[in-house]
């Protein structure tokens, strides 16, 4: 699992994965079930679902994941909740990759928060037909988080459901986790950060209009919209595009808040794509960060800026050449 050479491509296909609403489904066919927040799909997710699947495939079983939108951290705690690693179309397509068949997205809310811990598992058991569940070895669920393994297990052997649990993958004696990844990602350690997820760390979007900043500094750059107000790590970046039409291009990217030229404080993903002069607005991108080349700066003024981003680019073609596939 390490090293991303032979990572499937993302491809985002309804029609291959199904995607409920809820914990319904539209028939009774028996599942091998997770749960969790997946944020990142990291290798501890990869290697749980590798055993999802080698369950699911002994004992005919369909594949099936849960999943919580918006993270319970959020609906708690929104102010202290973590940065997202991924939202929620990046999580899909990293199971669609993966080969899960079903994915049922819960709404956190309030309901959902006093469901009690009995009444969650009832509904695995009854409205999704899950005959295995596994689950990591830290997963708490139900209100006040009064659900845990035990529960769950003794609850299942008297519907007759097996229930495992997953222990931590270590890598180098760390327990590979979404906090793991962010506190890589937050020190400006990308090569860390990719071994832990098996991958470059990326982030998608579709790409808006902005103030055309960069345009007129004669650097053109690709805005992509951000799903949420806080991103994993900050500053400017050497970095590879893949556009929706499979086309893959090389860069530069910023991201932060832009403080010579902006003041409200909102984060931003520019990136500036080398020789490369299609329009692409409204289109969808997925920007792998390979390298992180500085921190982000306040300059004096325009000048400097764009003087800056000229050694940015500079730097960054420089890497690709040294860095080349």
């Amino acid at each position: 699992m390490q090293g991303n050479k032979n990572t499937p491509a993302l491809r985002y296909n309804p029609s291959v994965m199904q995607i409920l609403r809820g914990l319904t489904s539209p028939d009774k066919q028996p599942v091998a079930l997770t749960i969790g927040n997946f944020d990142g799909v990291h290798l501890g997710h990869q290697a749980l679902l590798e055993n999802l699947q080698r369950t699911a495939l002994e004992r005919g079983l369909m594949t099936a994941a849960i999943v919580f939108e918006p993270h319970p951290r959020e609906f708690f705690t929104p102010e202290l909740a973590p940065a997202r690693l991924s939202n929620l179309r990046e999580k899909l397509e990293r199971f669609a990759a993966l080969g899960l068949q079903r994915v049922h997205v819960c709404r956190f809310d309030e309901r959902l928060a006093q469901t009690s811990a009995t009444d969650f598992i009832d509904a695995l058991y009854t409205e999704l037909a899950a005959k295995h569940v596994l689950i990591g070895d830290d997963f708490r669920f139900g209100n006040a988080r009064g659900g845990d393994f035990a529960l769950m297990e003794k609850l299942g052997a008297q519907q007759g459901v097996t229930v495992k649990s997953m222990n931590s993958v270590l890598q180098d004696g760390v327990r590979i986790s979404s906090t793991a990844v962010r506190m890589a990602l937050a020190e400006g350690n990308l090569r860390l950060a990719q071994r832990y997820l098996g991958r470059p760390y990326s982030i998608s979007g579709h790409v808006e209009h902005g103030e055309k900043v960069g345009r007129k500094l004669g650097f053109p750059t690709a805005n992509i919209q951000l799903k949420h107000n806080r991103a994993p790590l900050t500053g400017v970046f050497v970095v590879r595009v893949r556009i929706e039409n499979g086309t893959m291009c090389e860069g530069v990217a910023s991201l932060g808040v832009r403080p010579t030229v902006a003041q409200n404080g909102k984060p931003v993903l520019e990136v500036h794509l080398f020789d490369f002069a299609q329009q692409i607005y409204g289109k969808h991108l997925h920007v792998d960060f390979l390298h992180k080349l500085r921190d982000e700066m306040k300059f004096s003024g325009l000048e400097s800026l764009t003087q800056q981003i000229a050694l940015d680019v500079g730097q960054a073609k420089d890497w690709f050449i040294k860095n080349g596939d």
